[in-house]
Order: structure tokens, then C-alpha cells, then sequence
């Protein structure tokens, strides 16, 4: 049994990220709803516990607060930012609104060492997100760190094993926040670091085996990396008849995409392999419809349905049978399905639209890559065998160029950016900058813009292009793409596909945007 850090999430939308860095070092951790009760947390392998940061204030009627006894559980705790809050409160030290929200970079000076802090340099650049502090120190506790302007941002009351920290050390942008991290688990909290991605799937695949048996799954495979691993999973596990996979032309696809698709899935051996075109079902399900979250449900439902139906033409029980899905951790955090106090960022298709919700409450739903980051997908496709040129491919949304069309989805729509999408990844490829980026795609505006082609006035649309660097999908910057290149694409785009006359380029980071446009 591995060692375990348990995190409590308060709704950060960094909390994810902890548990990715604690793995990152070989620790296992899980995330868990504020509110877990003590019992719960009480495991063997218990070793420490992290309460998340968090967008409510700690001294607020009805802020979110740890279930009784859970702090009193016989191991150190690490709260951040609202955990922080939280601790100081709890213990009898005073916080307060602080004059102006705090977001973003900020140096802190240490006060001295200390075990959790092992390893920094006396100045240190961390990432602030708080609009509280710490005014008054609980009995026990000592100031570690301070920032410039006299916030206190590091404590530790080393008898009762509590720390805490106001800035996030999960993030990338806290140069040496992973330093911190391995000192609370592997110093403090004792943690052998040999969990993996490997112990992962052997736990996942007999958690598939009990939960299924001996009845049929249903995986809607778009071609993408995690409905394919999660097809290969489920290979992994179960008997192959029992798998049916299902790959639905949604119409939202990319140039020639489902054929390649179905090339790449007769490659895992799947016994069960079925092309359905719904093309025409699709878009007129999103006729008029322009509200991303709209679109996000009707697409969602639509691939219930069309499943539905192929299961019924294949005489498929329906009823008995499992529906896997490629869902991913994040995918469920930025749904705002993790916690009560986590935001929603937006609707996930596989996350939050009705059918999916009541399947997963019929306990009918399989996700097996659900407690896992993009990159650990990957490492995970690889290990089951996948070809490197599927893992290395772009992530693409479940609801397709569905959401990379702002405003309504049509035929004609759909043509300009499959056209002006195929020709920015031809160019990347091209420059050999492809696989050097995360994830790359052209989004096609709601607007017009005023042109000049040839002797004559234009009022044709706009393209803009995105590029991105991100290790787990929860944080990105833009790709600085060289501008010869993006010439060229922008030269390519408006020559030949008729109808755009503008390209624009993305520069914005996540946050305080995400990567993708909807």
C-alpha cells in the first residue's frame, strides 16, 4: 500500500494541481471534498493532509470548514492560501480583508530555516491569489516568510505539526513551489516516493473488473489521446468481445479526420469497431444555437443518443451495458463536479449535461483516466503500447470545432475553419514546431472584418489562431510562435480559403483565460 497525502478541496481551481506535483515526486495523492468526515481520511497510509486554497473568506458566516475531527487526525497538515486562512482562525489567530486583492507575482524574504522551506533561496518569487491575511499569528505559530509589503506568507507551529503557506506552490509560476511540496511529504510527513503511473492502471483495471463484470462497455473513441487510452484500458481489463467501441462522425471533426481515426483504432485490436455518421443529426440539434454551454449539453446528449441508437441497431442491452469515456481530472474540475466550492469554468460534455449525469448516477458510467492529468494520459498510452504519433497528438475537444466556432454552428462555418485549421497545423508540422506545442488550432470568430483582395473591398471573417505550452492543462502560456511562420500561415489562410480576409494570434495565458475559446 502506497503512502498517501490526502488534499481537502476548498474550490480552488489550482487544488488538482497539488495532487499532480505530489505524484510528479512519486507520492500518491487524493483529492477529497472539503467536508470528508474524519473516518473516511483515516486510512493506514495516511501520512499528511493539504487543505487547498479556496475563493471564500475564512471569517465569513457559512466559509467552508473541515468536518470534526478531521484536523485532529494524528498527522501534519499543510494549509495554502485559504487553507492558511483557515488554520490561522481555527487555532486563534485573527484574519482580514486585505486593501487590495494580491494576484499574481510577488517576492517573499525568508525569516529563516525551516524543514518546509529547505532548499530556497533567502528571496523568493512565488504566485499570489488571495484578497485576505494573516494580521495575528495563532499561539504557537512563527512567521517563516514575509512578502515586501508585510504580509505574512509562511508559518509553522512545528509541536502540533501544522504549517501553511499564502502563496501556491502548485503552480509553475512559484519557480521553486515543488521544492517546497517534496519537503512536506517526503521531510515532514515521511512519504516513500514509489508510487507511478504503472501502479495507476493495475489499481484502475481491477476497479474496471469489479465494477463491470461480466457485462458489455460502450466507449464513444473520438480518436483523441484519452478516449483512445481509455479504449486500450479497458482492453487491458476486460475480455475483448466485451468492448464495443463506437466512433461517431459528429460533422464537428477536422479534414479527413474520422478516417484516420478508424485507421489508428484497428491498431488496438478491437474486435468491436463501429463508424457511425451523425453528421446531419448534430448540426441540426445546434441550429440557432449560439451559447457555448448550450452547445456543450446539446453536443453531449446528442452522443448519448446517437449511441444509444447504434447500440439498438447493433441489439445491444442498452440498459446492462457500461458507457466508458475519456473524462479527465481536469475536466472535472473546471466543471465544478469535485467539490461544492469549486466554480464552474465551464461544462464539460462528459462531465455535466443531464444524460451524462444520470448515468453516471446509475453508477453505468466507466472513467477510468477520470483521476489523471493529460500528461500522465500520455505516459499511460505509452506504457499500454499506443503509438507514439496518437500520444503526441494535439488534445481536441470532445465537442469538436463545435466549440471552436463562436456563434452558430453551420455547414458553411464549418468549412472556412476545417480549411484555415488544416493549413495552421500543416504549417507547424512544416517548421517543425508541432510537437514542440502543446496544443495548437485555429477558432473562427462571430465577426466580419473589412479587407482588401485583389482591386476589391471585403467584409469576410476572422480567424484567430491559438498556441499554448502546458504541462497538465490547468495552467498554459502562449507558444511564441516565430512571426515568419505565422506570415505565412496568415498568407496561406487568406489566399486560399476564400471568405477569411483577417488572422489574428492569441497571446493570452491560462489563467486568466482557457485554452480553449468556449
Amino acid at each position: 500500500m502506497h503512502d498517501m497525502i490526502a488534499i481537502l478541496d476548498f474550490g480552488s481551481q489550482y487544488t488538482p494541481l497539488i495532487a499532480r506535483r505530489l505524484r510528479e515526486l512519486g507520492v500518491y495523492a487524493v483529492v477529497h471534498p472539503h467536508d470528508v468526515t474524519a473516518a473516511q481520511l483515516a486510512q493506514p497510509n495516511l501520512r499528511g493532509i493539504i487543505l487547498s486554497g479556496g475563493p471564500a473568506s475564512a471569517f465569513e458566516v457559512g466559509a467552508p470548514r473541515p468536518a470534526a475531527g478531521v484536523l485532529a487526525l494524528d498527522v501534519p497538515i499543510l494549509g495554502i492560501c485559504y487553507g492558511m486562512q483557515l488554520l490561522t482562525l481555527l487555532d486563534g489567530g485573527d484574519v482580514q480583508p486585505h486593501a487590495q486583492r494580491e494576484y499574481g507575482r510577488a517576492q517573499i524574504e525568508l525569516s529563516g530555516g525551516h524543514a518546509l522551506l529547505e532548499g530556497l533561496d533567502e528571496r523568493e518569487f512565488v504566485w499570489m491569489s488571495h484578497g485576505d491575511r494573516v494580521t495575528a499569528l495563532a499561539p504557537g505559530y512563527v512567521s517563516l516568510a514575509s512578502t515586501q509589503d508585510g504580509v505574512i506568507a509562511a508559518i509553522a507551529h512545528d509541536a502540533a505539526r501544522r504549517y501553511a503557506l499564502q502563496f501556491h506552490p502548485e503552480v509553475t509560476h512559484t519557480p521553486h513551489g515543488r521544492q517546497i511540496l517534496r519537503n512536506f511529504a517526503l521531510t515532514i510527513c515521511g512519504c516513500r516516493n514509489d508510487w507511478s503511473v504503472a501502479d495507476y492502471l493495475t489499481t484502475v483495471s481491477q476497479d474496471i473488473q469489479d465494477q463491470v463484470g461480466d457485462n458489455p462497455v460502450i466507449v464513444l473513441v473520438s480518436g483523441g489521446v484519452d478516449s483512445t487510452v481509455t479504449a486500450a484500458i479497458l482492453l487491458k481489463a476486460l475480455k475483448p468481445e466485451q468492448v464495443i467501441a463506437i466512433h461517431v462522425d459528429s460533422g464537428l471533426m477536422r479534414a479527413e479526420e474520422s478516417k484516420a481515426v478508424m485507421a489508428s483504432l484497428e491498431t488496438l485490436g478491437l474486435t468491436h469497431l463501429h463508424l457511425v455518421d451523425a453528421s446531419a443529426q448534430f448540426l441540426e440539434g445546434l441550429k440557432g444555437i449560439t451559447d457555448p454551454e448550450s452547445k456543450r449539453q446539446i453536443i453531449g446528449d446528442t452522443f448519448i443518443a446517437v449511441q444509444d441508437a447504434e447500440l439498438a441497431r447493433l441489439n445491444v442491452d442498452a440498459e446492462g451495458a457500461f458507457l466508458a469515456q475519456g473524462t479527465l481530472y481536469t475536466d472535472i474540475i473546471e466543471s465544478g463536479a469535485s467539490g461544492k466550492q469549486t466554480a464552474t469554468i465551464k461544462t464539460h460534455h462528459n462531465v455535466g449535461t443531464p444524460l451524462v449525469m444520470a448515468k453516471r448516477a446509475q453508477g453505468r458510467l466507466v472513467e477510468p483516466c477520470s483521476g489523471l492529468f493529460k500528461d500522465e494520459v500520455r505516459e499511460l498510452g505509452l506504457l499500454l503500447g499506443i503509438p507514439r504519433q496518437l500520444i503526441e497528438r494535439h488534445p481536441f475537444p470532445g465537442p469538436g470545432l463545435g466549440i471552436r466556432i463562436l456563434g452558430e454552428v453551420t455547414c458553411d462555418r464549418l468549412e472556412l475553419l476545417r480549411a484555415a485549421d488544416h493549413i495552421y497545423l500543416d504549417e507547424l508540422r512544416h517548421a517543425k514546431l508541432y510537437t514542440a506545442i502543446w496544443q495548437a488550432f485555429a477558432v473562427l470568430l462571430p465577426i466580419n472584418a473589412v479587407g482588401v483582395q485583389g482591386d476589391g473591398r471585403t467584409y469576410g471573417s476572422v480567424i484567430t489562431l491559438r498556441a499554448v505550452d502546458s504541462i497538465d492543462g490547468m495552467t498554459a502560456d502562449f507558444h511564441p510562435i516565430p512571426f515568419e511562420v505565422l506570415a505565412r500561415v496568415a498568407s496561406r489562410i487568406t489566399n486560399e480559403v476564400p471568405g477569411i480576409n483577417r488572422v489574428v494570434f492569441d497571446v493570452t495565458s491560462k489563467p486568466p483565460a482557457t485554452i480553449e475559446w468556449e
